[in-house]
Parts: structure tokens; sequence; C-alpha cells
């Protein structure tokens, strides 16, 4: 089967020139290494085209609110970090854009919310700094440059050795599972979600999941799919958060004049105190 060249351009370019001749052409569907690499391709184009929006019903509902209430500061600078180092990372590595493209997505509406947190804080410079902070450190871990011999060979130099890249990549693994625990505890101790957006949590979810799989099937880094194996556990833990909280409000803020952005939604101590000292007039 012949297809239009507007479209066989798109396909070769997705599932390669084999792939397409055996899947396409000859309507081979025995094929079965071909059909696992074009689910994968086809899973990871979906994947970085959901990147590229899944925090933004986040970024509305936080500007809408004009408050983070319930939205882990903690969880978003460690998962930033980790989404820095990765990108960084994969780029150096030169690994398909499918298997990491949502990274750089997610990255940018990461900055975007610790901004807005910052901004509804009043805490506007200390914002500046952070966000200005890891865009360095991208271009510090990313940045390299190549050079010609006039043997015709090229060398490339990094700022940043291949091992200590790797070695930080590895930590990206604990890094990115430490910043689902600040915001696990914090729908806990709030029993809502508050301002999180279920979009987004369910859309992590589906995304690591599949990304388990493009990882198996393109790349052959245990380090990158054993970071997805564990970032996916840990998802699943927040859907279930949602769920379970789906209908519940959350805890109703003391002090009636206090504007919203005040203070950081970081934590659930202040509000706890306060509802001590409520029982204690009570009493």
């Amino acid at each position: 089967m012949q297809l239009p060249y507007v479209l066989k351009a798109p396909a070769t370019a997705i599932i390669g020139e084999k792939c397409y001749s055996a899947l396409i052409e000859d309507l081979d569907y025995k094929n079965v290494p071909c059909i696992k690499y074009s689910i994968s391709k086809g899973l990871g184009m979906g994947i970085v085209l959901g990147g590229a929006i899944v925090k933004v019903p986040q970024i509305i509902k936080i500007v809408a609110a004009h408050s983070a209430e319930g939205v882990s500061f903690t969880s978003y600078m460690l998962e930033t970090l980790a989404s820095v180092i990765s990108l960084a990372y994969n780029v150096r590595q030169n690994n398909p854009l499918s298997t990491y493209g949502e990274t750089f997505f997610v990255t940018i509406q990461n900055l975007i919310i610790l901004g807005l947190m910052m901004l509804y804080s009043k805490r506007q410079l200390s914002g500046f700094i952070i966000i200005s902070s890891f865009l360095f450190l991208g271009k510090l871990l990313a940045q390299t440059s190549s050079m010609t011999h006039l043997d015709g060979s090229v060398v490339t130099s990094t700022l940043v050795p291949a091992g200590a890249m790797a070695v930080l990549q590895a930590a990206t693994i604990p890094i990115n599972l430490a910043s689902k625990v600040p915001q696990i505890i914090e729908n806990y101790r709030n029993g809502s979600t508050g301002q999180l957006s279920a979009f987004t949590v369910f859309n992590y979810f589906a995304g690591s999941l599949a990304r388990v799989y493009t990882t198996m099937t393109e790349v052959d880094d245990m380090i990158i799919l054993a970071g997805f194996l564990l970032s996916t556990l840990f998802n699943c833990i927040l859907a279930l958060q949602m769920a379970l909280y789906w209908n519940a409000t959350p805890p109703a803020k003391a002090g009636k004049g206090k504007k919203a952005g005040d203070s950081l939604p970081v934590s659930s101590s202040s509000s706890a105190a306060q509802g001590k000292k409520k029982s204690k007039k009570l009493d």
C-alpha cells in the first residue's frame, strides 16, 4: 500500500524507513519488532505532546484562585531539579526526542508554577533567583563544544564530565521520589488535594506508565528505566489520593483579612497549630 508523500514523510520520520516498508507498504503485521517499535514511537510522541500541556490546568487553577493552596513548594523544587538534570543528560546522550521531549515542556511549566508561587507569596525576588538558577544549571550541564583537529578528527569537550552526568542522572531517582513525598504528605494532612490539578496528576501517572514501555523499547539505559518504574509507583499513590479526596474541601484558613498568597503552602503545620488554638478556646 502506497501513501501520499505528505503522509509518508512524517510516518517514515517517526518509525523509520524499514518499519514503514514492513508495516505500511508490505502490510506485514507479523513483524513484532516493528510493531513494538511503532507503538513505542506513537506513545512517545503522545507523551511529548501531552507534556506540552500537562501542567497548564495546574497553572490556570493557581492563577484563577490567586493561590497555590495545597500545592507543595518543596515538591516542585525537587521535581524541577530532577527535570533539569534529566533533560541535560538526555541531550548529552543524544537519545531520541520521543523518549524525553516532554521533560523540556514539564521543566518550563514547573518554572512558571514556581514563579507563581513566589508571586502570590510576595517573594518576587526569590522567584527570579530560583528560576535563573535552574536555567543556569541546565545550561551548565548540557554545555558541549566541538573542536576539529588537523587530521579531521572531532573532539567534544564538556564543562561537566560524562561520569559526573551519569552520577547526577542516577541521583534524579531519589530526587524524583522525594519530590512526590511532600505532596503526598500535604494531601494526607489536609484530607484534600487543594488546588492540585486532577488532569495533571492522572496524566503524570499515565505518562510515567507509558514511559516505562518506551524506555524498555528504545533506550538501553537501566538508570532511566529504574527512575520511571519508581516514579510510576509514586504517581500511582498521588492518583489514588486524588480519587479518594475527590469531593473533599481544603481546610478553611484562619484570619479573615489575610490575602491569598501571603505565605507559601509548603506545609500544613501552621493550619494544624491554628486548629489546636481553636480547640482550646472551645474547651
